[in-house]
């Protein structure tokens, strides 16, 4: 499970090291792709074998279906993070998520997400207040 906040940099060739909490999980290979909010995603090659799996159950017959995944996937790139952990963003991949030097890398479970770091701290100012009346709403049953 891929949990935290860590803030790596981006180097001057586009890489990052992923988390030391996450290179274990990760190690076998990763798939990186657009993700809401303007932030990447970050799937282990197992877990986005299952996301995958989802996705072709999509109707080609929905237009909306179609749409999602065209941006979701024409981004995608799996990669094997090096001896050091270090994995390479590519070009269209940091331009739509605006990636800068300084980033912030969130666990979300079975993903994780990489945001510019300015970009993470204004998301989370502007939805922490709503995080803490939310939950009965969003997952009934959590608490």
């Amino acid at each position: 499970m891929l949990l935290g906040t860590h803030s790596p940099r981006l180097d001057d060739k586009g890489r990052l090291i992923l988390p030391a909490k996450f290179r274990d999980e990760l190690a076998e290979g990763v798939v990186i792709t657009r993700g809401q909010e303007r932030c990447l995603y970050v799937f282990s090659k197992r877990e986005f074998a299952g996301v995958h799996e989802k996705i072709r159950q999509a109707p080609v017959t929905s237009e909306d279906a179609r749409k999602y995944l065209r941006v979701f996937l024409s981004g995608a790139t799996d990669e094997i993070p090096d001896k050091q952990g270090r994995v390479l963003l590519p070009q269209i991949l940091r331009e739509y998520a605006g990636l800068n030097k300084e980033l912030t890398i969130i666990g979300v479970g079975a993903r994780a997400e990489i945001w510019d770091a300015t970009s993470w701290q204004k998301y989370l100012a502007s939805n922490e207040e709503t995080f803490a009346t939310q939950a009965e709403e969003v997952i009934p049953g959590l608490f």
